[in-house]
């Protein structure tokens, strides 16, 4: 049997990841210490590694496709093929941002003022190709950990991952300015990704994942509404493209379906009752796709 051997993000992306498949239908087990999940799925073989690895990984052919940041595709400056965005995070649904920061009582004020200076980061050449556009000589450490506490001790500034900024706040840390920007992404390695078979089942998962994701800020809602009703409240519901709309067997009536996001809905619900809805519910989704 034919299988795509997959790379899947190791340790604070893990749970997240492990998640959105189960939405997007793929069931993945872990034993605790293993680094081979099994999926209910026998054309996948899913690996665990660390997210700095798989594009490394992928691109060597160890690995078909891969889960993993853009940062770390650019830190590796790896060959790959990037198959979609995937705008998740430990935290939520949202992009992440390394930054460059300073103890808070710090001189430095601007990404120059770092001249002739030292900085610690995990994100090595992503850091120096920042500076080296700013014009800006410094020197760049590799930190293996703890980059937070080594910020006015060990260096005069870090670049670190954040995606809220409390733990920086938390370490009496300023931000300077944004290095970059990342957001996870499913890669392919070329080869594969020219062979048709492996293009195809990669191609239908970042589908099932992009659903999946889009799914997570949206619900649905279904009610039914008389006829006299009707078009007041069709103009009060926003939808996808349009409200489904479906005549009951009870005359003058219709049963109305929509899918919006999740944020209006507690606005929305006593809006469509006062414009007589009836019998409304919501329900949680799986997968959209648009």
């Amino acid at each position: 049997m034919k299988k795509l051997r997959i790379g899947l993000p190791k340790g604070s992306l893990q749970q997240a990841t492990i998640e959105l498949f189960a939405h997007a239908g793929f069931k993945i087990l872990l034993s605790e210490g293993s680094y081979w999940p099994t999926v209910d799925d026998p054309e996948l073989e899913p690996l665990l590694f660390h997210a700095q690895e798989i594009p490394r990984y992928v691109a060597k052919g160890v690995l078909d496709a891969g889960l993993t940041g853009k940062d770390w595709v650019l830190e590796n400056g790896s060959r790959v093929k990037a198959v979609r965005e995937l705008p998740y995070a430990r935290q939520g649904l949202s992009s992440v941002r390394w930054v460059l920061a300073v103890p808070r009582g710090s001189s430095i004020r601007s990404v120059e003022d770092l001249e002739g200076k030292t900085i610690a980061t995990e994100l090595v050449r992503v850091t120096k190709n920042f500076l080296k556009k700013r014009g800006v000589t410094a020197q760049v450490e590799f930190s293996w950990g703890a980059t937070e506490a080594k910020a006015g001790e060990l260096a005069d500034a870090i670049v670190e991952l954040t995606e809220t900024g409390r733990s920086l706040k938390a370490h009496n840390l300023r931000i300077v300015d944004i290095v970059l920007e990342s957001v996870t992404q499913l890669i392919a390695n070329k080869a594969s990704w020219q062979d048709p078979w492996k293009r195809q089942k990669i191609e239908t998962l970042a589908l099932l994942l992009e659903g999946a994701i889009l799914a997570r800020e949206k619900v649905g809602l279904k009610m039914n509404v008389s006829s006299r009703n009707l078009e007041a409240l069709l103009a009060k519901l926003p939808a996808l493209r349009r409200p489904t709309v479906s005549p009951l067997a009870e005359e003058d009536w219709f049963a109305i379906e929509t899918v919006v996001d999740e944020k209006v809905v507690r606005e929305l619900i006593p809006v469509l009752k006062k414009c007589g809805a009836q019998g409304i519910i919501e329900y949680s989704l799986n997968k959209v796709i648009p």
